[in-house]
């Protein structure tokens, strides 16, 4: 298994595909484009996390400059029908916060923006990373503390306040409440 590449970035002119020289070796590796635009130029030093995905077909190195991105990348693969293609796509086209955020409140509107995630997708993506992928990737905020808060969460969202509004209306509500009573505290709170 290969990890991490440490070498000079020696080729970068074919998106999403890198080429990292290391100690005389070449790898190919496939970034996604959060990634890709954060690099140094042709010719520096570049510290990669990789993933290594192995076919029958073919070998291919994914590489992330964070460890959130590889993080989220191999929840993305456990998915069924989620291959490292489509979670690539993903990660270029959603950074991660915005990806844990359109999970914590159920947005499928947000994933089906990226070419090659249709609805049926996307509500399938949504349910699986459901209570997964706010915690791993250390977004504040993206993970409520409990599925109580996740439902207000959710139902401020649908009545229409914005995730920040909803957010800030959820964070002081205290651990144990129950929905009917978290909402109407939320609305309380919101209505200052």
């Amino acid at each position: 298994m290969i990890g991490r590449l440490i070498g000079m970035l020696a080729d970068k002119s074919s998106p999403p595909q890198l080429l990292v020289d290391v100690n005389g070796v070449g790898y190919e590796v496939d970034v996604p484009m959060s990634s890709f635009f954060n690099l140094p130029a042709s010719g520096e030093r570049v510290t990669l996390l990789t993933h290594f995905v192995v076919r029958e077909d073919a070998q291919v190195l994914f590489g992330f400059l964070t460890a959130d991105e590889r993080n989220t990348f191999r929840q993305l693969i456990k998915i069924s029908g989620v291959g490292p293609r489509m979670a690539l796509s993903l990660l270029s086209g959603l950074s991660v916060a915005d990806l844990a955020h359109a999970v914590t409140a159920q947005d499928a509107s947000r994933l089906v923006k990226v070419p090659g995630i249709g609805k049926k997708t996307a509500e399938r993506l949504l349910l699986e990373l459901k209570g997964k992928l706010g915690a791993d990737i250390g977004v504040p905020g993206a993970a409520p503390a409990s599925d109580a808060q996740a439902d207000i969460l959710q139902a401020l969202v649908a009545l229409g306040y914005s995730e920040r509004e909803a957010h800030a209306a959820v964070k002081p509500l205290p651990a144990g409440v129950a929905v009917g009573e978290g909402i109407r505290l939320a609305l309380k709170a919101l209505s200052r």
